[in-house]
């Protein structure tokens, strides 16, 4: 579908872990789409949030935060993080202006020095520190690279991010409508629902088990009435220590997990859902290329 004077065009959003990436993409889509926690590298994949207006159709990539891989886990977040640097048509470099600029910045700038892409500086969680603090942090990177536009903005609150959308506007160029208006991720309702449920582990866990743990979707079914779906899913951790830390008390935090996810699937497939959840130990599955691929990190669609 081509429309004369509509925009369209890919965005990527790059970052440190943590800086508030998906809080943004979540914001603009206006319903969850990317996994929200307070634990940093919690975006594995790279999610597409498209953002459609009359006029203008934005799909955004949300990429893992740029940090040194650890694992072959790591090495794929790392991977998509700079490969959607490429054949985009701008990018959203999103900094937390709570945090002093470090190497993981550092890190990011010399790789946006090599690109021809406009790039938006986007000063996230503005409205946690003094007005007076955000000139000289624009400054300090305005030293380093040229900016097609900076823009203050709280994700959380959703401060200036309609200016930031329009300083979007700008920079797209003329183009066709890539998804259905009403459209707003290409990802399988099956991969968000794994990600609902990782969200809500990370929440109620700490220490080594966030980033030792996947979600894998056994089985969603509609029941013949159509009144409820059935969705089966396994939380794979990589230690037996693991599994006690996951169910709790009598099984009491593997029930709040699953009570918290089931809530927000409801609203994503708007009906009732009964929730099903096992806990299994998968030794070492970060580092398991197989056990990765089926787990949709596939190397050859980055």
């Amino acid at each position: 579908m081509f429309k004369e004077g509509f925009k369209s065009g890919f965005v990527s959003i790059i970052g440190r872990p943590n800086v508030g990436k998906s809080t943004f993409l979540n914001r603009v889509i206006g319903q969850k789409i990317a996994i929200m926690s307070d634990k940093p590298q919690t975006t594995r994949n790279k999610i597409q949030g498209v953002y459609t207006t009359d006029d203008l159709q934005t799909i955004f990539i949300d990429t893992p935060g740029i940090h040194k891989p650890k694992h072959k886990l790591g090495d794929f977040m790392m991977k998509v993080a700079t490969n959607a640097l490429r054949e985009v048509d701008a990018i959203l470099f999103m900094i937390n202006v709570t945090e002093p600029k470090g190497k993981g910045d550092e890190f990011i700038i010399e790789k946006l020095k090599d690109l021809d892409t406009p790039i938006i500086l986007v000063m996230n969680k503005v409205d946690l520190i003094h007005p007076n603090d955000i000139p000289p942090i624009i400054e300090s990177y305005q030293n380093e690279l040229d900016f097609a536009a900076v823009v203050p903005i709280s994700a959380l609150q959703g401060n200036n991010v309609e200016p930031l959308l329009q300083e979007i506007a700008k920079i797209l160029p003329e183009g066709p409508m890539y998804y259905p208006a009403d459209q707003i991720t290409d990802h399988p309702e099956r991969f968000i629902i794994s990600e609902m449920i990782r969200e809500k582990v990370l929440q109620k866990t700490r220490d080594e088990v966030p980033h030792s743990i996947a979600v894998a979707i056994d089985q969603i079914k509609t029941r013949e009435d159509g009144n409820m779906v059935d969705i089966h899913a396994t939380i794979l951790i990589e230690r037996d220590s693991q599994k006690g830390i996951i169910i709790g008390k009598r099984g009491a935090l593997l029930k709040e997990i699953g009570s918290e996810a089931r809530t927000d699937i409801e609203m994503l497939l708007g009906t009732k859902v009964y929730l099903n959840l096992w806990v299994k130990v998968q030794k070492d599955w970060r580092n398991k290329a197989g056990q990765l691929r089926e787990l949709g990190f596939r190397d050859d669609e980055y």
